[in-house]
């Protein structure tokens, strides 16, 4: 239940307190550990429908609720995109291969406050282009952060990323983006990996939002499928993400979904 209580600045975005720091924490805390345990389960013969049934059972064993399902018809506790897939892809009956990269995103809820990370996996080998642009998207999502501080504007962040992306000839995604959340989903701002500096609402302590860079190895336009949900990259080149949810405070942000046991990065091991 949405039972914001703070205020709003001129963009419609909301400023939390404390509280929200902390409600923040624990729902993140464990959206990225349902994910560190995940790491195991990704090998070659593995089926997506297999990993979103672990990533279910873990969230009802929390006592916590998943964001996902139900959520505009979505049936899964998880978005899992393999490959060519940019983001939204259906967990289903579809076996891993040696060599391929997927992103698993979940959403858990946890006494009221959303909890947002995605983060990629291998199954099996790691390709060298795979490899080059799984460090390229992990980069980039820490380029943002380290620009989200009060008094810098969304762009910042979104040039950050995109002048980074770019001078290692690949491309970012423009289609989808992060997004404000807290005690609802989806909430303004809207947070483009892409801009200028300088441009967009102004960066304030107390905001709470995604940072979750799409870059390709090819071109950057995507298509979704007849499905609604799965969006792949247009000219088949592979394509990764990874995602925190941050909060600004005053001298720069907290990240409520880094993972505790040290495996937001594939090659953790």
């Amino acid at each position: 239940m949405d039972d914001f209580k703070g205020r709003l600045t001129k963009d419609g975005i909301r400023i939390h307190d404390v509280d929200g720091f902390a409600g923040m924490h624990r729902a993140g805390a464990l959206a990225a550990r349902i994910l560190d345990e995940m790491a195991p389960l990704v090998f070659p013969g593995q089926t997506t429908a297999a990993i979103d049934e672990a990533i279910e059972r873990m969230v009802a064993e929390a006592g916590a609720t998943s964001a996902t399902i139900g959520y505009r018809g979505y049936k899964h506790a998880s978005c899992i995109s393999v490959n060519h897939v940019v983001c939204h892809g259906i967990p289903g009956p579809k076996v891993l291969k040696d060599g391929d990269i997927l992103n698993i995103d979940v959403t858990v809820i946890v006494d009221g406050w959303f909890g947002d990370t995605s983060r990629m996996y291998v199954a099996g080998k790691l390709g060298r282009k795979a490899e080059r642009l799984i460090e390229v998207t992990h980069d980039a999502l820490f380029k943002g952060i380290e620009a989200v501080r009060p008094g810098n504007t969304f762009g910042d962040i979104g040039h950050a990323i995109q002048t980074f992306v770019e001078a290692q000839r690949m491309s970012v995604v423009r289609d989808f983006c992060g997004h404000g959340l807290g005690q609802v989903f989806h909430a303004p701002p809207n947070v483009l990996h892409y801009g200028r500096p300088g441009t967009g609402p102004m960066l304030e302590e107390g905001m709470f939002f995604t940072i979750e860079p799409m870059v390709n190895l090819g071109r950057p336009e995507t298509k979704v499928l007849a499905d609604d949900w799965t969006a792949v990259t247009r000219d088949k080149s592979l394509s990764a993400q990874f995602e925190h949810s941050i909060g600004v405070t005053a001298t720069g942000c907290e990240i409520f979904t880094l993972s505790p046991a040290g495996r937001f990065h594939p090659t953790w091991s």
